[in-house]
């Protein structure tokens, strides 16, 4: 009975149906999976930790495309992702992920310092980390933050600009929301958004720009709605910005809205840069200029990563991925008047 529910391969199609035909008839529902794990030592799932509830996690296309290829990659081993949102502390609670049956963890850009962490640690769990600093014993998977941020400013600069603004998601200050100075950037609770303001901040340096008088945005959130009153505030300001630089592509609509509703037309009197290159940046009005990462390939390398050092193969090394500056139609030369 056992090969016809682990090992369908050792029998014919013809035996198997009549072993799981008798199996039904007698109230037989397949192999216990608690008592395998109890038996191996290994439960068969994944935690997947995340730095914020699930309603806000998933609306970020980035991640669930990067999930769906990680889970596509881990799939043919039979494993199981267990979802454990984040919450204030920048990743799970620390009693969730104690309780959490799971062989292995991966991070999802989880707070620097997240008490989560310590709790894998504690746990002696292997660990994969998606765009995270690096952590001892870890596999890491990142993109090129930095650079795509210099990327981004360059082709600003190069296009005639010197009145900046920057917008960010909430990741710098507590509490999240308003204005912020460049130099708390620095401070940032999470790795990846405190690359992508450092290749900001210092292309705009090296063109002249002073820095300490480029106006910077947290929002206090992710969505239009939350963007909107943040975008308003730079784009009012005197002299007004000509460039917008977003920390990621969502927050990208809300500058958009905001220019529309002020009269500001983009790119003629304002250009609007993103960061990932989710699918919405080429349908926004007008197509969104970006970088762009390959969070397919992100998402498959974290499970190949899950793969290997649940086979008992050593830690892969740290692998940082290539981004690329996509010019669409929300930039264009600086304006003239």
């Amino acid at each position: 009975m056992s090969n016809a529910y682990n090992r369908p391969d050792q029998l014919s199609s013809d035996l198997r149906t009549e072993v799981l035909r008798a199996a039904k008839r007698l109230g037989y529902a397949g192999p216990n999976p608690t008592a395998r794990s109890l038996a191996t030592n290994r439960t068969g799932a994944i935690a997947f930790m995340l730095d914020a509830g699930l309603s806000a996690a998933f609306s970020d296309p980035a991640l669930s495309i990067t999930l769906d290829a990680l889970a596509s990659a881990v799939d043919p081993e039979g494993h199981a992702l267990l979802l454990l949102p984040g919450g204030e502390d920048g990743g799970p609670r620390v009693d969730r992920v104690l309780a959490a049956q799971a062989d292995i963890a991966v991070t999802y850009s989880l707070a620097d310092g997240a008490p989560a962490l310590r709790a894998i640690r504690d746990r002696g769990l292997p660990l994969v980390t998606i765009d995270h600093g690096p952590i001892p014993g870890a596999a890491r998977v990142n993109i090129d933050d930095r650079g795509g941020a210099v990327a981004a400013a360059r082709h600003l600069v190069d296009l005639g600009h010197r009145r900046f603004a920057i917008l960010t998601a909430p990741c710098f200050s507590s509490p999240v929301g308003g204005p912020i100075e460049a130099i708390e950037t620095e401070a940032g609770r999470f790795h990846y958004y405190r690359e992508r303001m450092a290749g900001y901040l210092e292309t705009l340096a090296g063109a002249g720009i002073d820095t300490g008088s480029v106006p910077i945005w947290e929002a206090a959130g992710s969505s239009t709605e939350e963007v909107v009153p943040g975008a308003r505030d730079l784009l009012e300001r005197h002299p007004r910005p000509t460039a917008v630089l977003c920390l990621s592509d969502q927050l990208a609509p809300g500058v958009l809205s905001a220019a529309r509703q002020l009269g500001i037309s983009v790119p003629g009197d304002l250009s609007v840069v993103g960061f990932d290159d989710a699918p919405a940046a080429r349908w926004s009005d007008p197509t969104l200029t970006t970088v762009r990462q390959d969070l397919v390939g992100k998402g498959r390398l974290a499970g190949e990563a899950v793969v290997r050092m649940l086979s008992g193969h050593r830690t892969p090394a740290p692998t940082t991925l290539d981004v690329e500056l996509v010019i669409r139609g929300s930039t264009g030369p600086a304006p003239k008047r």
